[in-house]
């Protein structure tokens, strides 16, 4: 990780020399453009118009991103340093940095390409203005999820490598773009969830709590007799196989409602860390022991019923 961090600086150093030499090269190129026009009269003379508006549109383009891409490296060297940082960490802020800058490169490329066909200030700006405001009106949604992506990208509440729920959505944030923001879930599945929707949306974020809660939720006849406490007390012999990675007492079993022929329970367990290896051991676990629970009682009822009918035989 750290070769591949140090391989991909070197590369970004080589593009903002090379950004720098051809930016230079052009300035040249256009502060002499008169007097290389007389020495090199055959170079310029059929082409030099074009030639020096493509020269132009570089210049308009190849500028301000240099400038950008100095003080992108800068400002990431500097959050870098001040957070104490290692070289290769995935952090929301350089996150937002890089994107703000793919998107005024962007912006500079689209001028540079006006330029190029020698149009007036005035007109230009005109221009400009009817082109955002029909941008603004047909990709509305898609310039909400942009703004919606660059707040959360500069927040501190959400992280790369957090383990959120979102909705009925749980998972690990992989990555956050300008448009959407993606999970791994329990599964290894990506869930691709719109920016807009992640911003507006009640979002659990259990990383920063530090413990992950493991949520079951299950029915028991009320036949059974079950009672959250016998529940509790025998799902606490499955966990302690499990005792490195439960917090101790972690485990609490709610009674969520009560039907005709069933109660609903709901069993939360508190893990020490997010080990999703682990988390789903644990699940199975329960879920085994619940069913064999339902199975025993179920096996002892017919018993009984068996035995009361010898007896009236």
């Amino acid at each position: 990780m750290i070769e591949d961090r140090e391989r991909k600086t070197g590369k970004e150093l080589l593009m903002i020399l090379v950004k720098a030499l051809i930016y230079l090269a052009l300035v040249y190129f256009y502060i002499n453009k008169d007097q290389l026009y007389v020495e090199y009269p055959k170079l310029f003379y059929v082409e030099y118009p074009r030639l020096y508006i493509t020269v132009k549109a570089l210049m308009v383009f190849l500028g301000p991103s240099f400038v950008i891409s100095v003080l992108r490296l800068v400002i990431i060297y500097w959050y870098i340093r001040k957070h104490k940082f290692k070289s290769n960490i995935k952090d929301n802020f350089i996150l937002g940095i890089n994107r703000i800058v793919s998107i005024l490169n962007t912006v500079f490329l689209v001028i540079a390409f006006i330029t190029m066909f020698d149009v007036a200030i005035e007109e230009f700006i005109f221009s400009v203005s009817i082109v955002a405001a029909a941008i603004a009106v047909t990709f509305k949604d898609y310039i909400t999820n942009m703004i919606n992506g660059l707040i959360i990208m500069f927040s501190d509440r959400l992280s790369l490598g957090d383990h959120i729920k979102i909705g009925e959505n749980e998972g690990k944030i992989l990555d956050i773009t300008l448009i959407n923001m993606i999970l791994q879930n329990e599964d290894s599945d990506m869930v691709i969830v719109p920016n807009s929707i992640a911003f507006s949306s009640v979002i659990i974020n259990q990383s920063k709590q530090n413990t992950k809660k493991l949520s079951i939720e299950f029915d028991m006849s009320l036949e059974n007799g079950y009672t959250p406490e016998y529940i509790e007390n025998y799902l606490n012999k499955i966990l302690d196989n499990y005792a490195a990675n439960v917090v101790p007492k972690g485990l609490t079993v709610k009674t969520l409602a009560i039907n005709k022929d069933v109660a609903i329970f709901k069993a939360m367990v508190l893990l020490k860390h997010y080990d999703k290896v682990k988390e789903r051991e644990i699940r199975r676990a329960i879920n085994t022991a619940l069913i064999r629970l339902s199975v025993t009682l179920k096996k002892e009822h017919n018993l009984d019923k068996e035995q009361q009918k010898s007896t009236l035989n």
